[in-house]
């Protein structure tokens, strides 16, 4: 099946790349401009195979209905225009998160459908975006949903699904790109930590976003990672998450990642999500602060943080569910890795 991917958020590239190492040679890509996407397509020999690629805007900022409205105009010329020149049509759209492309089967404007397009799959385990999932229920024929969805914060998204067809998926993103990975077997000195701090113009950030304290890093060795700033081989961060002693992370996507890899998280942000309480009640190494960073209680959150990165070894987490098996059953393709 002809598959459009699109790619929104470098967890998101991750996620996918295995399905598009597996799809078909004629598969095509709508990606996002921001930098990290961008340098893991530059990049990504070996990780993700080259297709033709469709570059559109991330809605963000004061003009972020323009822009929406723009990207959705465009991408569906790029769809319409994929059909016109070859003997076989776009047939599925697959998103994680990003709904806009799933409204670009149809014209804005003229409302011209493309018949081909038969299956439209929204993959999503943030509770709180809920744009996208309002936008998703206008179009998305297959919805895929971690089991720990919390439908307590997802403004009656998941009751709203009606006839489409829900799939509930065993485990977090993660647990489909990622691999367990050996640890170091002792604690640096001084300990090192990645440190990824947000640059807050997200669609939710403004209310999740707390800021990290200077001193939250005293006495630590820091790798930076911070959103558009980050200096090494993006497809290596993973690897560079496992060899650090520690993370701290306005980010939940990187808080998630690492302490699934078993790597003590220090998260600090008032995000909501139903992976972080399932993270937690299964015993993952991940510390949240969801406050300002102030106070006696929060002096020590961050020492028992601090004391966490020597106690890995009496850490015994759930085991790993084969989420990637999942999801590639639904997606009826066969993953060569």
């Amino acid at each position: 099946m002809r598959t459009c991917w699109v790619l929104d958020h470098p967890a998101h590239v991750r996620l996918l790349a295995p399905f598009l190492r597996a799809g078909q040679s004629n598969d095509v890509i709508i990606a996002t401009r921001r930098s990290e996407v961008e340098a893991m397509l530059a990049g990504g020999d070996g990780h993700i195979p080259r297709r033709q690629t469709h570059w559109v805007d991330r809605p963000v900022g004061q003009n972020r209905r323009r822009i929406a409205l723009l990207r959705w105009r465009s991408s569906h010329a790029f769809l319409r225009q994929c059909n016109a020149d070859s003997a076989q049509p776009i047939e599925r759209i697959v998103v994680v998160g990003a709904a806009i492309e799933l409204l670009a089967w149809r014209s804005p404007v003229l409302r011209l459908r493309l018949s081909s397009i038969k299956e439209r799959w929204y993959i999503s385990d943030t509770e709180v975006n809920h744009t996208a999932h309002r936008l998703a229920l206008r179009s998305a024929t297959h919805f895929v949903l971690p089991t720990h969805w919390d439908a307590s914060i997802d403004d009656g998204f998941l009751g709203k699904i009606g006839a489409a067809t829900v799939h509930r998926l065993n485990g977090l993103h993660g647990h489909i790109h990622l691999r367990p990975s050996l640890r170091p077997s002792s604690v640096s000195d001084p300990p090192r930590v990645v440190v990824r701090r947000l640059i807050g113009n997200g669609i939710h950030d403004e209310d999740e976003l707390i800021a990290l304290p200077d001193d939250v890093f005293d006495g630590l060795l820091v790798t930076n990672a911070d959103e558009q700033e980050y200096q090494g081989n993006p497809w290596a961060l993973v690897q560079e998450l496992s060899a650090h002693d520690g993370v701290i992370t306005q980010s939940v996507t990187m808080a998630s990642e690492a302490a699934l890899l078993g790597v003590p998280t220090l998260l600090i942000s008032a995000a909501q999500r139903g992976f972080l309480t399932r993270l937690e009640e299964e015993g993952y190494p991940l510390f949240r602060w969801t406050k300002a960073c102030e106070g006696e209680a929060w002096h020590n959150h961050h020492a028992q943080f601090l004391t966490g990165l020597h106690l890995t070894e009496a850490l015994e987490p759930a085991s790993w569910p084969n989420a990637r098996a999942q999801l590639a059953e639904w997606l009826a393709m066969e993953l060569i890795d």
